[in-house]
C-alpha cells in the first residue's frame, strides 16, 4: 500500500475527514510578551497552526499558537525571540505543522523543525505527514514475539527486550545512560536507527555522532537534536518528529530502533509551555496536560498494524537527584513495556554499565524466551539479590561461612555474577551468546 493511502485510511479510521482547509487570513497585533509568552488580538487560528510576527528590523519571527482564552491568542516563538514591539502585526498562516520524512533523511541531522544541521545541502523528503501521528488500533498491532539483540550482554541476558517494545532507561545524571545508548545505537540489530536528542546539552549532539554513531551508524540512521537552548515548542516538535520519522520507516516494513535522550525533557518542554499560558500546577509543578502528553507520545511506538515493521524504543527518563518517585519517572514506569534502572552506587564502584538489576524488569520477556532461559534468569537474580542483602554482614566479617548454604552458593558466585554483568563499551555481545553465558554460570 502507498504511504499515503496508508495515511488517509487511518484518518478515515479514526472518523476524520481528509479536506483542504478553508482559507481564513484574518491579521492581528501583538498586545502582549510575559516571559516565552506572546499576546495578540484581533487574529483567528487554531491550536498548533503558525503565525509570523513582523519584527521592528523587517524580519518575521515564526510561533505557534498554544492556546487562547476569549478574543486573546497565545503564542509562542519557535525561535529566539528579538526585534518585537507592542501592536507588532500577526499574520495567521493556517497551516498546522507537519512533518516532512522521505529516505534522504538516512545520514542526516536534523533540528526540531526539521531543518539540516550538517550543512550536507537541502533535504529530499518523499512525503508529508501528521507530526502528531495517526493512532494505531491496539487490537490491530502485531504481538511482539521475537527478541532484539541489544548487544549488551546484562540486557540480552536478563532484561530480554522484543522487537515492538518500549524500553525506560532510568538514570540520575552522570551515571552512563548516554553511554549505553550509544551501545546499544552500534551494537542492535535494525534496518533504522532513529536518535532523538531532545533538550539535552548541546555539546553532547557531536560527540554522540562522532563517538557514538560513526559514519557507517550514521549511514542508516536519522538524528534530530533540539538542544536545551532552543524553545520549548521545538523540543516538543523534535520528540515528535523523530518519532514521526521512525513511524515513516516502520510502514515501510522496516526494523526500527528509537532511542530518545530524553523523556524527561520533553515532560518538561510541555510544562514549560502549559504554565506559560496559565494551566495550573497539579503534580510537584507538573500541569496535568505533561501527563496526556507522555502517553501520546509513547504509545506511537510499537508493532505495525498492516507493514510487518517494528518500532523497538528506548526513552531516557532522568531521575533527578536520584529520585525514582520522581512524578515523570512514576508516570514513565506506567505506560512503558519495562524499565532499565541505572545506579549510582554501582557507576561510583566502576561497575559498568551501571545496571542495577533487582530494580530493573522487562515486562515482555516471558514471552519472547524459554523456560530454561527464564529459569536461569531467575537463579541468577535469586543468587544475586541474596549476595546483596548480606553484603555489609559479609564485608565486615560478621558472616561465618557454612551457616547458610544458598548464602554460601551466592558468595562463591558473585565474581562470575558482576563479571557477566559488566561490559566493555566497545565490545559487543550476541544475544545467543548472553544466553549461553548466563546459563553457564
Amino acid at each position: 500500500m502507498a504511504r499515503s493511502a496508508m495515511w488517509q485510511e487511518r484518518l478515515r479510521a479514526c472518523g476524520e475527514r481528509v479536506k483542504k482547509p478553508v482559507p481564513l487570513i484574518i491579521e492581528g497585533k501583538l498586545t502582549r510578551m510575559v516571559g516565552l509568552t506572546l499576546e495578540a488580538v484581533g487574529c483567528q487560528s487554531p491550536v498548533g497552526s503558525r503565525c509570523l510576527i513582523s519584527g521592528v528590523d523587517g524580519e518575521e519571527i515564526e510561533a505557534e499558537v498554544v492556546g487562547f482564552s476569549g478574543d486573546k491568542t497565545y503564542l509562542m516563538a519557535t525561535d529566539q525571540l528579538r526585534g518585537l514591539v507592542p501592536n507588532a502585526r500577526v499574520v495567521p498562516s493556517n497551516k498546522v505543522y507537519a512533518a516532512r520524512v522521505g529516505n534522504g533523511f538516512l545520514g542526516r541531522v536534523i533540528d526540531g523543525g526539521g531543518r539540516p544541521l550538517d550543512n550536507k545541502g537541502p533535504l529530499l523528503a518523499d512525503a508529508q505527514v501528521p507530526l502528531m501521528g495517526v493512532p494505531i488500533n491496539p487490537l490491530s498491532r502485531k504481538p511482539i514475539r521475537e527478541a532484539l539483540d541489544v548487544g549488551v550482554r546484562a540486557i540480552n541476558g536478563m532484561l530480554t527486550v522484543g522487537r515492538g517494545q518500549r524500553m525506560g532507561l532510568f538514570a540520575g545524571s552522570g551515571v552512563g545512560k548516554s553511554v549505553l545508548l550509544g551501545m546499544m545505537t552500534r551494537f542492535t540489530t535494525a534496518d533504522i536507527i532513529v536518535v532523538g536528542l531532545i533538550g539535552e546539552r548541546g555539546r553532547e549532539v557531536k560527540e554522540f555522532i562522532e563517538h557514538s554513531l560513526g559514519q557507517h551508524g550514521l549511514s542508516r540512521s536519522v538524528v534530530v537534536a533540539a538542544p536545551a537552548d532552543t524553545s520549548p515548542v521545538m523540543r516538543l516538535h523534535g520528540a515528535l518528529l523523530a518519532t514521526s520519522i521512525a513511524e515513516y520507516f516502520r510502514d515501510q516494513g522496516k526494523q526500527v530502533l528509537l532511542l530518545m535522550d530524553s523523556l524527561t525533557r520533553f515532560a518538561q518542554a510541555q510544562r514549560e509551555i502549559a504554565l506559560a499560558i496559565g494551566e495550573p500546577p497539579a503534580t510537584k509543578g507538573y500541569p496535568p496536560s505533561v501527563f496526556s502528553k507522555l502517553p501520546q507520545l509513547v504509545e506511537r511506538a510499537g508493532n505495525s498494524d498492516v507493514s510487518g515493521g517494528s518500532i523497538t524504543a528506548f526513552y531516557t527518563v532522568l531521575a533527578e537527584g536520584d529520585d525514582q518517585q520522581d512524578p515523570i519517572a512514576d508516570a514513565a514506569r506506567a505506560i512503558l513495556d519495562g524499565h532499565v534502572v541505572l545506579s549510582r552506587r554501582l557507576s561510583d564502584s566502576g561497575h559498568y554499565p551501571a545496571i542495577d538489576i533487582e530494580a530493573s524488569i522487562s515486562r515482555v520477556a516471558p514471552e519472547i524466551t524459554d523456560e530454561k532461559h527464564q529459569k536461569a534468569t531467575r537463579r541468577f537474580k535469586q543468587m544475586y539479590s541474596l549476595y546483596q542483602q548480606n553484603r555489609d554482614l559479609i564485608s565486615v566479617g560478621a558472616y561465618t561461612p557454612g551457616s547458610d548454604a544458598k548464602l554460601d552458593e551466592a558468595v562463591n558466585l558473585q565474581e562470575k555474577l558482576a563479571t557477566y554483568l559488566q561490559q566493555d563499551m566497545n565490545k559487543s555481545v550476541p544475544l545467543a551468546q548472553s544466553i549461553e553465558e548466563l546459563s553457564g554460570i
